[in-house]
């Protein structure tokens, strides 16, 4: 028997994608952009489920970018921002991805478009953050963490994992919220990962972190440190990626190593560190994607930002346990809301 990359996991997994998180109607056009290292059946099943629907697809391949945002710009073909500008919905499996770059920024601010940053989920990661997962009851205790973040504006935030991280801050203004559904035109992230806003020069200590996205996404060959007071003062470990990530954030600061400029926390109860992804190891119970560079409202800061993975984390907030060990403890309320949020499995 022939087996085709359209599994009945994957076919349900872009359905989901498409009909329900994306609110795709029949004859909207859809863009979907790739790059030359995207994983083909994610292209494919998206693309099938979204004609299936009666929606109009189309694919466009470019080169993998070499940066993300606008570090990008150079090397983005003009053609394709005439092609997003009359979208109704893009969905963007590009690694780096085009989020930031200043065709994306000129395309959202026409106000039409519902962007996805799909990024570089695999053939199993589409499967599991998409089709794994309630995304219901994923949502409520998504929403659960924000309002609770969002309560504690101002408050000391201390987090730490097994690997020796120590850092602590003051929580800052929440900076947007991520809906259940794309049912509006805006920028639509993949679901599994809460953030949590710095006041920058607040944040102080020692993160020590796994894997980076940096020029491009990998894990490390031994934990990297990074030193902030305020700045990112300096780096320490990480073996041949420090050199790396060193010019990274010098590029994104420009040409210092700047701020911390988000902390998350992820929550899909299926994500995995079995595939090269970003998109999905940022997801993985417990993980937290630190942020690092220019906040969006300095000029040439934003999206050119490069991010780093630490495991396992456990966040205090004004000294009480908010997370131990990347699973919630408080309130209990939330807690067992948490408790409940497992895998799908498919008989």
């Amino acid at each position: 028997m022939t087996l085709t990359s359209n599994t009945p996991d994957i076919a349900r997994a872009a359905d989901v994608l498409v009909h329900d998180y994306m609110s795709i109607q029949p004859h909207e056009n859809v863009i979907i952009t790739a790059d030359t290292d995207t994983d083909p059946s994610v292209i494919q099943s998206i693309f099938t489920s979204v004609e299936t629907l009666g929606a109009r697809a189309v694919v466009i391949t470019t080169r993998k970018l070499p940066f993300q945002g606008s570090l990008a710009d150079p090397f983005i073909p003009n053609i394709i921002s005439e092609l997003t500008m009359n979208c109704d919905v893009w969905i963007d499996l590009t690694f780096p991805y085009f989020a930031g770059s200043t065709f994306h920024d000129n395309t959202m601010k026409l106000g039409k478009a519902r962007y996805l940053l799909g990024g570089d989920m695999g053939r199993g990661g589409l499967v599991r953050l998409f089709g794994k997962v309630d995304l219901d009851k994923y949502f409520e205790v998504h929403q659960g963490f924000d309002r609770i973040i969002a309560e504690s504006e101002g408050k000391e935030c201390h987090i730490t994992n097994n690997q020796g991280t120590n850092v602590r801050f003051r929580i800052g203004k929440p900076g947007y919220t991520k809906p259940r559904k794309a049912s509006k035109p805006g920028m639509y992230l993949v679901p599994g990962a809460c953030t949590i806003f710095p006041q920058e020069e607040t944040v102080t200590g020692k993160i020590v972190v796994d894997s980076v996205f940096h020029e491009y996404y990998t894990h490390l060959p031994e934990p990297l440190i990074l030193n902030v007071e305020g700045k990112i003062k300096n780096l320490e470990g990480g073996g041949s990626e420090r050199k790396v990530m060193d010019r990274a954030l010098r590029r994104a600061g420009g040409g210092t190593y700047g701020y911390v400029i988000h902390f998350t926390y992820g929550i899909h109860p299926a994500a995995r560190q079995t595939e090269p992804s970003f998109v999905e190891a940022m997801r993985v119970q417990g993980a937290n994607s630190v942020g690092l560079g220019l906040p969006w409202w300095n000029p040439g800061g934003g999206e050119n930002h490069p991010d780093a993975i630490l495991s396992t984390q456990s966040i205090m907030i004004d000294g009480n346990k908010f997370v131990e060990e990347g699973i919630i403890v408080s309130p209990e309320e939330l807690t067992i809301m948490a408790q409940h949020l497992e895998p799908l499995f498919f008989s």
